[in-house]
């Protein structure tokens, strides 16, 4: 019946989508759908080119970029388990630990703070944050939001915290858990860990560390260090894809985790269940979720090249080049954010926004006419800084060079 319909119209070329679908519901007697489909999904995707050097994410080598088209494998078949193991053993080299508990969490970053905070606080432990920034700031709230008797040390952005300020507050308030970020996106800190491993241990406390923005661009030790709790994210110096956080547990850490008294709130991040599909016990290994199968092919090529490279060399990098911005914005006249050179983040820089000049206009300016994204201010220094991330595949001294260009042409433009 519905050839000989069709065959009435001279052409199918004439014919438009409301004719077509009345033909066919028509003839085989279904009903009509009210809702037509989004004209822009017939469109192609418009993708440019960008190079990504705010905050994050970077952009991704080919190689990781290849690594996604690859065919799926089902989350189960042996073949994406030993990724799966690949991926845990370059997780413990990058943390630079023996955490029997360590993979990666099929989420952003932000789901590693969470996964984190839900296994290790319950209801009514006292949490102590270092709030220097957004992400202290981030983790409270979600920390009040599952019933957790938050306190806050907190610093004005730009600043560090020392190792007898926490030793103070944790007596003070005598906390379980002690929150801190190793490098603060948002104000552009390197804050540095030796000693808090040990002042938290003194006092029967776990030591709970956010390295999203610093992961693979500064040194981290996370045994040598006593961190108990650590998280990242792909997205950053990684060079893959938002959207896995790496995270690893101490021992004590897991302690704590059997000794709850409630369950964990949350199951897609229970880390009793991902636990055993990341192979961390003596189990066969069930179904929890369906791991994002492409998403882990990327994490493991990022990795590898971190591998390859070595963390050393790495971390060599990302500070020469940190350096070179750094130097250069200085020539050009500008002031950075952090005034002392040796808790600057070499990932993620902070500049001064000059009197007079609307960050914004400078930002929209340069990828306007070179495709280049530097970021504004985020929490206490919105509108006071630019935040130029230097991570991962971008870290070179030539696009050190493509920023200060852009950023020279944009002031001299905008200035007349």
């Amino acid at each position: 019946m519905f050839t000989q319909r069709v065959t009435k119209i001279t052409s199918w070329g004439r014919l438009g989508y409301q004719q077509l679908r009345s033909i066919f519901c028509t003839s085989f007697n279904l009903q009509t759908c009210n809702i037509d489909p989004p004209p822009g999904l017939f469109e192609p995707m418009n993708v440019p080119h960008k190079l990504l050097t705010g905050p994050g994410p970077s952009n991704s080598p080919p190689r990781v970029l290849a690594a996604s088209a690859l065919p799926l494998l089902g989350h189960m078949h042996p073949e994406f388990l030993k990724i799966m193991d690949d991926i845990k053993l370059g997780m413990q080299y990058a943390f630079q630990t023996k955490n029997n508990l360590t993979l990666a969490i099929s989420g952003t970053g932000h789901a590693g703070m969470e996964a984190a905070l839900v296994n290790i606080v319950e209801p009514g432990d006292v949490l102590l944050v270092g709030s220097n920034g957004i992400w202290g700031q981030r983790l409270a709230s979600l920390a009040e939001r599952i019933g957790a008797d938050v306190r806050v040390l907190k610093k004005p952005a730009g600043e560090v915290f020392t190792t007898q300020e926490v030793s103070q507050s944790i007596q003070e308030h005598k906390p379980c858990v002690f929150f801190i970020t190793q490098g603060e996106s948002s104000s552009g800190i390197h804050q540095p860990l030796e000693g808090f491993g040990d002042v938290c241990k003194k006092h029967d406390c776990l030591l709970f560390v956010d390295s999203v923005a610093s992961l693979g661009g500064v040194p981290m030790f996370a045994d040598d260090w006593g961190i108990d709790v650590i998280y990242s994210g792909s997205q950053k110096v990684l060079g893959c894809p938002p959207g896995t956080a790496p995270i690893s547990f101490s021992q004590k850490a897991c302690d704590k985790l059997a000794s709850r008294k409630t369950k964990v709130p949350s199951y897609y991040f229970d880390m009793n269940e991902l636990g055993n599909y990341w192979g961390a016990d003596d189990q066969p290994r069930r179904y929890h979720h369906t791991g994002p199968i492409s998403s882990f092919y990327t994490l493991r090529e990022g990795l590898a090249m971190l591998a390859e490279e070595s963390l050393e060399n790495c971390w060599t990098r990302h500070s020469k080049c940190a350096l070179q911005l750094h130097n250069q914005l200085e020539n050009m006249g500008f002031e950075l954010f952090v005034k002392d050179k040796a808790v600057r983040l070499p990932t993620v820089t902070t500049v001064k926004v000059p009197d007079g000049v609307n960050w914004k206009d400078i930002a929209d300016f340069i990828m306007k006419n070179y495709k280049i994204e530097i970021s504004g201010g985020l929490g206490d220094t919105t509108g006071k800084v630019w935040r130029i991330g230097l991570m991962g595949y971008n870290c070179t001294e030539e696009n050190v060079s493509r920023i200060i260009e852009a950023l020279n042409n944009a002031l001299s433009t905008l200035s007349k």
